[in-house]
């Protein structure tokens, strides 16, 4: 009961998705509040994974929502209407921690703790690619924006691999020292950034295959991290409770940490908790395990939103990529979507 008093706070009670929103899909709100998105309801909740949800990631259209669940499944959601499943993608022997949808929408990437990475065509919901070289767990995948179809990962056997999507087996390996929890890919995808539990955020040049710059601030393990929609800024979120905004620009002064934003937290539980990005960059967002969404200012660093509602940790929240909804994916096998 305590989700639904803390969700009507905010005008909407959450809803089972076999309820339609009273008198049907409608511009005014509940409350009479002018309607910012084609949500069906203001706040939408997901439900169908059978365990705790790691990550989840709007489709480059904003038409489909794909999530990873330790319950080793991919679920595909359909955005409108009452937002059904409409789609699952079968095959990770454990847990799917990481997913990036490629900068076409076609095809999904994911990574997990049963050491590989797997792509898969969304067309079809068919595996098209597993890629198992790494020796532990799979931490985080990322697809380069432009360019070749070249994909990076990183994981606890202390490596970063590029994949080329068009040849068989990594082209490229980058060892580090420690387990990589994090990995980014530049804007130009000629750099990749790994972050790890060393703290630091490490800049590898692909083509001298070396790191050419460290980036240190961190506390405690970064667990989670993205490239700004411009490309100039990266966004950790580290298990020091705060979440930094690097300058990558090549020119860029020696301290590249321009801001540090907190409020959210991490637990015993070390999730991987991730962070994101609104579309035109003026606000961030990244999971908390004190169940509350988060999302920053990024001129003024302060806390615009702590939305309540999940009853687990918080690993993911994403902003769509057109429209001003954010989505949260939890520990407690939820999904919530909802206009901000």
């Amino acid at each position: 009961m305590q989700a639904e008093s803390a969700l009507s706070v905010i005008g909407s009670r959450p809803m089972e998705l076999s309820v339609v929103p009273h008198g049907g899909p409608q511009t005014l709100g509940q409350n009479g509040k002018q309607r910012t998105s084609s949500l069906e309801s203001p706040i939408m909740l997901l439900t169908g994974h059978q365990s705790a949800i790691y990550t989840m990631k709007f489709n480059p259209e904003g038409t489909v929502i794909a999530s990873g669940s330790h319950d080793r499944e991919i679920f595909l959601w359909s955005m409108h209407g009452d937002c059904k499943n409409f789609m699952v993608l079968k095959g990770h022997k454990n847990a799917v921690l990481d997913l990036q949808w490629t900068s076409d929408g076609s095809q999904i990437v994911s990574a997990s703790p049963d050491k590989t990475l797997r792509a898969w065509d969304v067309e079809t919901g068919k595996q098209i690619k597993k890629m198992a070289e790494h020796s532990s767990f799979v931490n985080s995948c990322c697809p380069a924006r432009r360019g070749p179809p070249l994909i990076v990962s990183g994981s606890d056997d202390g490596t970063s691999k590029l994949w080329d999507m068009r040849q068989r087996g990594a082209i490229q390996t980058f060892p580090d020292k420690f387990q990589i929890t994090a990995v980014s890919f530049s804007d130009a995808s000629d750099k990749i950034y790994t972050g790890g539990i060393d703290n630091d955020v490490k800049v590898w040049d692909l083509r001298r295959n070396e790191v050419t710059m460290t980036l240190q601030g961190h506390q405690d393990t970064i667990t989670g991290m993205q490239l700004s929609p411009d490309g100039s800024y990266l966004l950790t979120n580290a298990m020091d409770c705060t979440l930094r905004i690097w300058d990558m620009r090549p020119y860029a002064p020696q301290n590249r940490c321009v801001k540090i934003m907190e409020g959210h937290q991490h637990n015993f539980e070390k999730n991987l908790l991730k962070c994101g990005w609104s579309p035109d960059g003026s606000k961030v967002t990244a999971g908390s395990s004190d169940r509350m969404v988060y999302i920053w200012d990024t001129t003024s660093r302060r806390i615009l939103y702590k939305l309540p509602g999940h009853t687990g940790s918080v690993n993911e929240c994403v902003f769509h990529p057109s429209e001003p909804i954010v989505g949260s994916c939890s520990s407690d096998k939820q999904i919530y979507l909802g206009e901000i």
